[in-house]
């Protein structure tokens, strides 16, 4: 007997696969500061990478999914190359760029991804078609879990603090020692291999691809999570991006013109909230042990009166 029925369990899954490609994007954008805008072309590498080691080659649905992060990290270092070591905006016109090639590539090379029409009959996760979506959804937070467990180990270590670092003041980054290029190719490649991981979850999701599920408006949604959530935000990128998630269903009804309302999302959250909704909350992070020590403070905290009667 399932807790929650099938539509809720598909749009949490859902949910959860774009936070995983947000938190890549939050990774090189929002930790690293350097603004990327063709996040749905590496997801689409890695769902079509995916897809074609599955349908082609017979890989196991967890290798290929690996394996088409692996190929969209590649991507992501050879752009990286010559773009990283340059200050500005390069990195964002490239990748814009770069989003738009590789749609119009997936749209021309029909022998592999099926052109316009699209890739079908993508094996699922399971062949029990009840259990499906279940499976699925586990699958989906499973990665989510790990991803989130991966960034925030590495925000903890030293190449982390080095990568914050470059984001605070590059140029101080690099007076201190840091090999600046270095450590945002590694964001880099990082962040387009988490994406890439995204889209290898969505190719057994839907068992079908097509180019125009990886358009411009896709990488503008992952920037309007990450910005909506808090620059640099773990837990604001999580939160943002079930709800922005929620809110596409909502407003399904208005179809194209929610193309007018994301900008407007954005427009009144940098003019109102330009820290992003967990800047309302000081721009903390969500931690188990930090809530434990709350509820110990809350519960155990005596007054100061009482203190002074023991002393």
């Amino acid at each position: 007997m399932r807790i929650i029925d099938e539509y809720t369990t598909q749009v949490l899954t859902i949910g959860a696969i774009n936070v995983v490609v947000a938190l890549g994007l939050n990774l090189i954008s929002g930790f690293t500061g350097q603004l990327a805008l063709g996040h749905a072309g590496f997801m689409a590498v890695g769902a079509y990478t995916t897809a074609a080691l599955v349908m082609k080659l017979g890989v196991p649905i967890f290798p290929a999914i690996f394996g088409g992060g692996l190929i969209s990290a590649l991507f992501g270092l050879l752009i990286g190359l010559p773009t990283l070591r340059l200050r500005g905006d390069y990195l964002a016109i490239v990748t814009l760029g770069f989003g738009e090639i590789i749609r119009v590539i997936m749209i021309n090379l029909t022998e592999i991804t099926g052109g316009p029409a699209g890739l079908k009959g993508i094996p699922p996760f399971t062949t029990n078609f009840y259990w499906r979506p279940v499976v699925s959804f586990a699958i989906a937070y499973l990665f989510l879990v790990l991803v989130i467990t991966l960034i925030s180990n590495l925000l903890k270590s030293s190449p982390g603090r080095a990568i914050v670092s470059i984001r605070e003041d590059e140029i101080a980054a690099n007076a201190m020692g840091i090999n600046v290029f270095y450590y945002k190719m590694f964001a880099f490649t990082l962040s387009a291999f988490i994406a890439g991981l995204g889209g290898g979850l969505y190719a057994p999701f839907f068992g079908y691809l097509s180019p125009n599920m990886f358009n411009f408006q896709k990488s503008v949604e992952f920037l309007i999570i990450v910005v909506l959530g808090g620059m640099g935000n773990l837990t604001g990128t999580v939160l943002a991006g079930f709800g922005l998630t929620y809110l596409q269903e909502f407003l399904r009804f208005l179809q194209d013109y929610r193309l007018v309302i994301y900008p407007l999302i954005l427009i009144v959250l940098m003019l109102f909230q330009p820290s992003g909704l967990m800047g309302l909350f000081g721009n903390r992070e969500f931690s188990l042990a930090g809530l434990a020590e709350q509820v110990n403070q809350l519960l155990f905290r005596k007054d100061p009166a009482e203190k002074a009667g023991e002393k």
